[in-house]
């Protein structure tokens, strides 16, 4: 678990309040950076796999027409179906690296603070391998590329002034509003405050 104290390190780091740090940890991963099992808490996001396969020159129509049951974890636009419970989120992430290990793995919200693999750049790793061994090692490290990636996306001026709704569409993107992500942000920061 992460200590008051290395919370308070990240912030100074980026500047806001402890408490706006806890509020995305707490929307995102209900303040758990781990599963009950050990794994790290993951959401596959199967829209996002969808454009990852594009970008490494596999064409996911093929994929699907290839293997129709691969309907639940492809598909190309947000919200098409539930993504389903937590403790499936691995099964769907290893059937997805059958098709293509890295697209997987890019295409998966990790830890504390469900930082899309894709964006292991901005959390000061040299790669995605690196991003993927350090979500594996702590929630201090869910924490030290949660820090960059806020810095690097610049993202840190929307949590210093508590800008929940900017903060929520670059960080949760343009849909936000679907999932009320901006109130839960501030409802949770009410909480930590």
């Amino acid at each position: 678990m992460i200590t008051e104290q290395r919370f308070s390190d990240s912030a100074n780091k980026i500047g806001c309040e402890i408490a706006a740090i806890k509020a995305v940890a707490d929307v995102e991963s209900g303040g758990d950076g781990f599963m009950p099992t050990g794994e790290p808490r993951i959401l596959f996001e199967p829209h996002i796999f969808w454009k990852q396969l594009r970008i490494k020159g596999i064409d996911p129509n093929k994929v699907l027409k290839d293997n129709p049951s691969y309907s639940d974890i492809l598909y190309p636009v947000w919200g098409s179906k539930p993504y389903g419970k937590f403790s499936q989120q691995h099964i769907k992430l290893n059937r997805a690296a059958k098709i293509n290990k890295d697209a997987a793995l890019e295409s998966a919200s990790w830890g504390k603070f469900q930082i899309l693999g894709m964006n292991w750049k901005a959390c000061g790793v040299a790669n995605l391998a690196g991003f993927i061994s350090a979500i594996h090692i702590s929630e201090d490290e869910h924490l030290n590329m949660f820090d960059d990636y806020i810095i690097n996306s610049h993202l840190d001026d929307e949590l210093i002034n508590l800008d929940w709704k900017g903060f929520a569409r670059g960080y949760n993107g343009p849909a936000y509003t679907k999932t009320k992500y901006d109130t839960k942000l501030a409802t949770a920061y009410n909480k930590f405050k």
